[in-house]
Parts: C-alpha cells; sequence; structure tokens
C-alpha cells in the first residue's frame, strides 16, 4: 500500500479557508470602495482600513484552523497567514507587472499576515 504523504481533506481544508477569506476580503474591500465613493474617504484611512482588513482576515483564518487542528494550532494560524500572504503577494505581481516601490510594504504586510493568523490559532 502506499503511504500518503499529504492527506487529501487537509488539502481541501486549507484551500475551503483560503477561499472563505479571499471571499471575505473581496466583500469587505467592496465595502471599504462603496465607503470611499460615499464618503471620500483620505488615502490615509483607505489605506489603514485595508490593513484592518487584512489582519482580521488572517486572524479569522487561523482561528478557524486552529480550531480544526486542536494541536499545534499557532503553527496552523501562521501557516494560514503566511499562505494567505503568498497568494496576496502572487496576485499583486501578476496585476503590477513586477515589484516597482512594494518591498518594503512587503515585509510589513508579511509580518501583519502571519502574526495575526498566528495569534488567531493560539486563541482558539
Amino acid at each position: 500500500m502506499e503511504k500518503k504523504i499529504i492527506d487529501s481533506g487537509l488539502v481541501v481544508f486549507v484551500m475551503k479557508c483560503m477561499l472563505a477569506a479571499y471571499i471575505l476580503t473581496a466583500g469587505l474591500l467592496l465595502l471599504l470602495a462603496l465607503m470611499l465613493y460615499r464618503f471620500g474617504l483620505s488615502e490615509k484611512t483607505v489605506s489603514i482600513c485595508i490593513i484592518v482588513i487584512y489582519i482580521a482576515v488572517t486572524f479569522l483564518a487561523g482561528f478557524i484552523a486552529g480550531k480544526r487542528a486542536g494541536e499545534k494550532k499557532f503553527l496552523w494560524g501562521l501557516a494560514m497567514g503566511c499562505i494567505y500572504f503568498l497568494i496576496l503577494t502572487a496576485v499583486s505581481l501578476i496585476v503590477n507587472k513586477g515589484m516597482d516601490d512594494t518591498m518594503g510594504n512587503l515585509v510589513t504586510v508579511f509580518m501583519l499576515c502571519g502574526g495575526s493568523g498566528m495569534l488567531g490559532g493560539m486563541i482558539s
């Protein structure tokens, strides 16, 4: 019998978590766009709201992953935050066709996504 290295149920769970996280992100960013249009928010306010959205969504993904994992919850939360960041970075690189001035922000967003995912895992 072949020994499975990666459990297929685990992969499906991670994919479901990431799909839910990105659907939630899209909804919250659409709400932010509506608020920007309606209330004419400043660029600084919009930037802060985007960061809060990233933190909240990765926290929630880490929380859900930690609930399911049962043990080593903080590692599962960290993994969710890192996967979220990797997908976010890949999409950003594709849309922007390269890395212009995002290198400084890249490290900050990585720390925020990984840290908030890990915190969500620890709290679960």
